[in-house]
C-alpha cells in the first residue's frame, strides 16, 4: 500500500486541500446564511475576471493596455447584458477582446441566480434544502425538484436558441457577401447578443446597413423577445406548449403584459415619429411599420436600435424611456423592474378603484406580500435612477432628457444611447458601472430576499389610517 492510499499526502498537497476546503466551506456559509450575497459576490468576481481579460494588450485592435475605466465599463455592460459602450466595440478591440466581451454576454445571460446556484453545485455537489428554497423562490419554481431542471433549461435552451438564431443569420450574411468565417461570427455575436438582450454589435455601423432588410431583422427580434420573457416561463412553454389553461399565473402575466407593451410601442413608435424626417419620415409605410415594431422590441432591453436616439422626437424619447424602465420578465436576460411587477401595480390599482379587498386576476388573489415586493423593487429603481442622474448633472454639463436616457438604458440593462457614455469623463463611466450592476442584481436579489424574509409576530398592533393622496 502506497502513502498516498494509506491517507499521507505531501504537505503541498495538504495544504491545497486545506485550501480548498476553506473556500467550499466559506462559500456554503455565505450560500446558507444570504444567497443574495454570494451572488452579488459571483457577479462581482466574474465583471473583475474580465476586466482583467480586457485590459491585456492583446484585447485591443492596437495592441496597446486599455484604459482600466474603460475595460470596467465594458466588461460590465457585457456581463451584465447592457451593450452600453465607451469605445467601439468593432474599432477598439481585437478579435480577442470581442470573443471575451462575447463569453461575458453569455455568461452573463445565465443570470445572477443561476450563477450562484451552479457554482453551488460545482462545489458542493448538491443543493440544500434551504438553497432549493431559495432557488424555487426566486425563480418561480413551483416544486423543489423543479430547480434542478431549470438550471439544466436555462443553458440547454440559451445555448439551442442561440444555434438556431445563428443558423438563420450566417446565409443571409453569406448572401450579402460576407465569407464563411466572416458570416460564422457576425451569425453567432448577433445570435448571442441578441438572444441575452445586450445590444453588442461587431460592426462599426451596427444594424444600419440591414434597417430595410427582414431577414436579419426578424431573428434578432424573436431572439430578444424569446429572452425578455424569462427562464420559468420558458420551461412552462416548454412543457405545457401554447395550453394557455395549463400555464401558471406568470407566466400568463409576462406573455400578456410583454405582448401589450409590445403593440403600445409599436403604435407608440410609428405615431410619435411618422413624420420625423431624421428617423423615419422618408422611408415607405412598410418600412415604418417594420422600424417602428423592431424599435418597440428592443426599447424594452434588446438595445439595438436602427436610428439614431439624438434624432427622436421629445415625446419619443420620454415614450422610451418609459418602456425601458418597464424591462422585461423576471428571472429573463431583460433588464428593468419586470412585467410582473408592473402588472401587480397595475391589479391593484385596478381592485382599489373598485373598492375591492383582495386583488383577483385568472382565478387567482395575489397576496399582500407580492405587492409590498412590487412597491419595494419600483421604489429602489427610481431612487437608483434619481441618484445616477443626479450624480451625472453635476459631472457633466449634459441636458437632463440626455441624461435621464442614458441612466435609465443603464439601470434597466438596455444599452440604447444618445452617444453620452463615450463622452463621460472617468468618474461618470463608474456611476454608469455602478448603475448597471445595480440595475442587473439589485431589483433580483432584493426581491428574493423580500419574497424569503418572513418573520412570525405573535401580536399585531391596532390599525389606523394614514390620510393618503
Amino acid at each position: 500500500m502506497t502513502r498516498s492510499q494509506s491517507g499521507w499526502h505531501p504537505p503541498a498537497e495538504r495544504g491545497r486541500f486545506a485550501f480548498i476546503g476553506v473556500i467550499r466551506d466559506f462559500i456554503d456559509s455565505v450560500a446558507n446564511s444570504s444567497p443574495a450575497r454570494l451572488a452579488l459576490i459571483v457577479f462581482a468576481l466574474v465583471i473583475m475576471f474580465f476586466t482583467t481579460l480586457l485590459t491585456l494588450p492583446i484585447a485591443s485592435a492596437s495592441g496597446k493596455v486599455t484604459a482600466f475605466h474603460d475595460a470596467l465599463f465594458t466588461a460590465v455592460s457585457a456581463v451584465c447584458v447592457t451593450g452600453l459602450t465607451t469605445v467601439s466595440t468593432a474599432l477598439h478591440w481585437s478579435f480577442f477582446g470581442q470573443l471575451v466581451i462575447l463569453i461575458a454576454i453569455f455568461v452573463g445571460g445565465l443570470g445572477i441566480l443561476t450563477l450562484a446556484s451552479l457554482m453551488a453545485l460545482m462545489v458542493s455537489k448538491r443543493l440544500g434544502v434551504r438553497g432549493k428554497l431559495i432557488a424555487q423562490e426566486a425563480m418561480n419554481a413551483s416544486r423543489l425538484g423543479e430547480v434542478g431542471t431549470l438550471l439544466r433549461i436555462v443553458i440547454t435552451t440559451s445555448v439551442a436558441i442561440e444555434v438556431i438564431l445563428a443558423l438563420f443569420l450566417i446565409p443571409r450574411f453569406m448572401i450579402l457577401g460576407e465569407d464563411f468565417w466572416q458570416a460564422v461570427w457576425h451569425g453567432v455575436f448577433y445570435s448571442i447578443s441578441a438572444f441575452n438582450n445586450a445590444g453588442f454589435t461587431p460592426q462599426s455601423d451596427g444594424l444600419v446597413p440591414y434597417e430595410f432588410d427582414p431577414w436579419i431583422l426578424t431573428p434578432l427580434m424573436v431572439g430578444v423577445f424569446l429572452g425578455s420573457l424569462g427562464f420559468p416561463v420558458m420551461m412552462v412553454l416548454l412543457s405545457q406548449g401554447f395550453r394557455i389553461s395549463k400555464w401558471n399565473l406568470h407566466t400568463k402575466l409576462t406573455v400578456q403584459v410583454s405582448v401589450i407593451l409590445v403593440l403600445v410601442g409599436m403604435i407608440g413608435f410609428a405615431v410619435f415619429e411618422w413624420n420625423n424626417l431624421r428617423t423615419v419620415g422618408g422611408l415607405s409605410p412598410g418600412d415604418k411599420l417594420l422600424h417602428s415594431v423592431f424599435a418597440s422590441i428592443m426599447t424594452r432591453s434588446g438595445g439595438f436600435n436602427l436610428v439614431d436616439m439624438n434624432s427622436l422626437t421629445p415625446v419619443s424619447q420620454v415614450f422610451t424611456d418609459a418602456l425601458m424602465f418597464a424591462g422585461g420578465g423576471s428571472a429573463s436576460t431583460a433588464g428593468g423592474i419586470k412585467v410582473t411587477t408592473l402588472a401587480v401595480m397595475f391589479l391593484a390599482i385596478v381592485a382599489e378603484a373598485r373598492g375591492d379587498s383582495d386583488v383577483k386576476v385568472y382565478g387567482r388573489t395575489i397576496p399582500q406580500g407580492t405587492m409590498r415586493v412590487a412597491i419595494s423593487v419600483i421604489m429602489m429603481g427610481a431612487t437608483f435612477v434619481l441618484l445616477a442622474t443626479g450624480a451625472l448633472l453635476m459631472i457633466t454639463d449634459a441636458p437632463l432628457n440626455k441624461v435621464l436616457f442614458e441612466v435609465i438604458s443603464a439601470f434597466a440593462t438596455v444599452g440604447l444611447s444618445t452617444g453620452l457614455s463615450a463622452e463621460l469623463p472617468p468618474a461618470g463611466v463608474y456611476v454608469l458601472s455602478l448603475l448597471m450592476f445595480a440595475g442587473r442584481v439589485g431589483t433580483i436579489t432584493l426581491a428574493a430576499a423580500l419574497a424569503l424574509r418572513q418573520r412570525r409576530q405573535l401580536f399585531r398592533y391596532p390599525e389606523e389610517r394614514p390620510i393618503i393622496g
